[in-house]
Formats: structure tokens, C-alpha cells, sequence
């Protein structure tokens, strides 16, 4: 088979395009070649997508195409240029409009209005989603896929490597602060079992849109799970909504925040899609302490790797004014 990965170098696609190499497929690669470097075995094609493509892309063909742009104008020009039998196309759960019913999925919650027109604000990342969504899904033989939170080593947004990062750092029974209530659900998928995945819906050309997330879990167990895989074993201090609002904590990534919380109520779908479609289609996730255990590695192994979150001085004042932990 042979497969198209529009970029290819780094995180998600370069996962792909590693885990369609380990499965002997025929791989090619694009990209501006300014990020990164594709796996060893495949064909790189440099190409700026906001240009016309070459020939090498537009010319020959494929079976399938990988595609995980958020630009509308990009996923038109390759609809366009680029003939392929199938296309999977890696969306997001921001695409959905409804952040706070619980168990949502495809044909359950309502997608954003789509914006077709490319845009650098944040805040039209799902709607721009959406609308890749739709120009895929009228154009051609497809899957989509709408991950939730991806993680593992070569993660960029910070998210989940602030809590490897704070462990690995973490003596013995060290109080770490913890956020919200212990039975929050946190879900999350592997950047790896995520494009192992994609590989196979690729070879099957399974049409169909599914949420690419691994079963809910209470994020007491999920942050335990971690400590587990970095070898660490600290002592929760467990803040509120309120509490961590209190003290200008922040939500979910950036600076001053602790990443993977989400006030409750108004978050409360973020992290309870259905799983079960996924899994049905194949999706195998694995131990989130075999995630964290590879993430550790990939952190030591990659100075100046991105770690987003309360800095070491930040937690210690915001633990000072909680006072000492409570038990669950």
C-alpha cells in the first residue's frame, strides 16, 4: 500500500508515518522540511502546502492519505491536487461545540459552525477542524478521527510532561499538588497506539468518524499510574476548583497552571467521550505507565523538551497557602 503523510517529522504524523514503516508499507512524507526529519525509510517530498505541490506528490497517486492539518485552505488544496483512494484525516474533540455533556461522540454532540477561512486565533481551532471535517467528508472515500488529549514522548504541549517532569523530580513522599477531586475523569490516548491506529483504519479504508480516546478514568489513579511509571512516590495534596481558582492557578496548560485540570461542571464532557466505538475499530491503548515511563525517557534524552505549568517556586507558595495535605 502506499501511503501519503502530509508532514511527517514531528509528533502525530511522524508517528504515523513510523508506525506505517514498521508495518512494510510503501510511506511518503511532505513537509516544508523546516520542523523536522521523517523516519528513516521514507520518501521525503519537500513541499510548502500553501503553494502548488510537485509532482512527485500530485503525480503518481496513492492509496491513502494521512492529513492532520487545522488550515481549511491546505486540506482544499490537497483534496484537490493530491489523488488518493481513501483519506484519513486527524481532527480533534475541539471540533465539537458541547465541552460539558458527559459519554459524547460522533452524532451525539454538535460539531462547531465550521470556519473555512484559515485563522491564527486559538479560539477558531475547532470551528477551523470542523470545516476540514466537512471538505474531506464531501470530497472523498474517509476517516475521520477526532483524538482527545494525545500524549507520550515528542508531546509539544506540555501537558502531560508536566506531571512526568514534577515526578521524576520528586523525592520520596514529597507533597505534590494535585488538582480537583480524585474521582475527576481525565482521558487521554497515546500518540503511538493513536497512529498505530490510524495505520490500520488506512489499510482497511474503514469508513466512518470515531473519537480517539481511551476509556475515562478517575485522575487519582491516572496521576498514581504515572508516579508508578517514573519510579515516584509522592503525597497528594488535593486542591478544589475553588481553592486552586483562590490562588490563580490556571487550567489545563500555559503558565501558571496545572495542567489536565478543567473546572467542573462546565468541563465536564472534555474527558468522558465513548471510548467504546475506538476500541470496536481497533484501537489498543496501553498502560499509562508505560506512557509515562517512555516519556520520562524521551525527557531526559531532549533538553529543552516543552513543560508547561506551575514552576517549582509557584507550586511551593500555592502549597504554603493550602496548608498540609488532606486525605482523600
Amino acid at each position: 500500500m502506499r501511503l501519503l503523510v502530509l508532514g511527517g517529522t514531528v509528533f502525530v504524523s511522524r508517528a504515523v508515518a513510523e508506525a506505517a514503516l514498521a508495518r512494510g508499507l510503501e510511506v511518503t512524507t511532505s513537509s516544508r522540511g523546516v520542523s523536522g526529519t521523517p523516519p528513516e525509510g521514507a520518501v521525503h517530498v519537500i513541499a510548502d502546502r500553501d503553494a502548488p505541490l510537485p509532482a512527485e506528490l500530485t503525480d503518481p497517486g496513492f492509496d491513502v492519505v494521512v492529513d492532520v492539518s487545522r488550515r481549511p485552505s491546505q486540506v482544499r488544496s490537497a483534496l484537490a491536487q493530491i489523488d488518493a483512494r481513501h483519506r484519513v484525516f486527524v481532527s480533534s474533540i475541539s471540533a465539537y461545540a458541547d465541552e460539558a455533556t458527559p459519554g459524547g461522540g460522533p452524532g451525539i454532540l454538535p460539531l462547531h459552525e465550521p470556519l473555512f477561512d484559515d485563522s491564527d486565533d486559538p479560539e477558531a481551532y475547532g470551528p477551523m477542524k470542523a470545516a476540514c471535517e466537512r471538505l474531506v467528508a464531501e470530497a472523498a472515500s474517509h476517516t475521520i478521527v477526532r483524538p482527545g488529549l494525545i500524549v507520550g514522548p515528542g508531546d509539544r504541549s506540555g501537558r502531560f510532561t508536566y506531571w512526568v517532569d514534577r515526578l521524576r523530580r520528586a523525592g520520596d513522599g514529597e507533597i505534590v499538588l494535585a488538582p480537583g477531586d480524585p474521582a475527576d475523569a481525565v482521558q487521554v490516548i497515546d500518540v503511538r497506539d493513536l497512529a498505530e491506529w490510524i495505520v490500520l483504519l488506512a489499510e482497511r479504508r474503514t469508513v466512518g468518524v470515531f473519537d480517539a480516546v481511551d476509556q475515562p478514568r478517575p485522575i487519582g489513579g491516572f496521576l498514581d499510574d504515572i508516579a508508578a511509571g517514573v519510579a515516584a512516590r509522592p503525597r497528594w495534596r488535593w486542591a478544589t476548583d475553588e481553592q486552586l481558582e483562590g490562588i490563580g492557578v490556571e487550567p489545563w496548560m500555559g503558565p501558571r497552571s496545572l495542567p489536565l485540570w478543567l473546572p467542573r461542571p462546565e468541563y465536564d464532557g472534555m474527558m468522558t467521550h465513548l471510548a467504546g466505538p475506538a476500541l470496536q475499530a481497533g484501537l489498543a491503548p496501553r498502560p499509562i505507565a508505560d506512557t509515562a515511563r517512555d516519556t520520562r525517557a524521551w525527557l531526559d534524552a531532549t533538553p529543552g523538551a516543552v513543560v508547561t505549568g506551575l514552576t517549582a517556586a509557584e507550586e511551593l507558595e500555592a502549597l504554603s497557602t493550602l496548608g498540609p495535605p488532606q486525605s482523600r
